[in-house]
């Protein structure tokens, strides 16, 4: 199963990002990073209605979507490792984490996720979020394998 980051908006170079790509190195495969931006000056509506349709667009075929909104669940590192678990053994091809601009993601992307995630109540810029993510997918597959990363204990029990 392939993870896939989609998000609104264009890396520069910094910290985030070499954070980022210090993790996606880390894994076996890592993370696609699609990027769409519209740059058009228009009204706040019209701009998150055109960043949901460029989102759209990039969905892999058959993927879970995983919206990252402040009014999703907030899941522990082993839950979520659960949830990647369930999905690799139900050979889902892929999971899109999508990853709204400044202004959030549309009601309607959030609305038709398999899955609502909130990363806690603070705000997070969202450049920083891509690399949050990266840390999670890495530390999923440490706990899955059982490697020391994550020191919370074992893969979580499946039932």
């Amino acid at each position: 199963m392939r993870a896939v980051i989609l998000a609104v908006g264009r890396w520069r170079a910094g910290p985030e990002r070499a954070l980022y790509e210090d993790y996606a190195r880390r894994l076996r495969e890592a993370p696609e990073l699609i990027e769409v931006e519209d740059k058009r000056k228009t009204d706040t509506a019209t701009r998150v209605a055109r960043e949901a349709e460029l989102l759209r667009a990039r969905i892999p075929a058959g993927a879970v979507t995983v919206a990252l909104d402040g009014s999703g669940r907030m899941l522990s590192s082993e839950d979520l490792t659960a949830r990647i678990q369930t999905w690799r053994e139900s050979a889902v091809p892929a999971v899109a984490f999508i990853i709204g601009g400044a202004d959030g993601l549309a009601r309607e992307i959030v609305a038709k996720a398999d899955l609502v995630l909130s990363l806690g109540p603070m705000t997070w810029p969202h450049m920083l979020v891509r690399t949050l993510l990266a840390e999670q997918i890495y530390r999923a597959e440490a706990i899955l394998a059982g490697h020391p990363y994550h020191r919370a204990g074992p893969p979580p029990e499946r039932g």
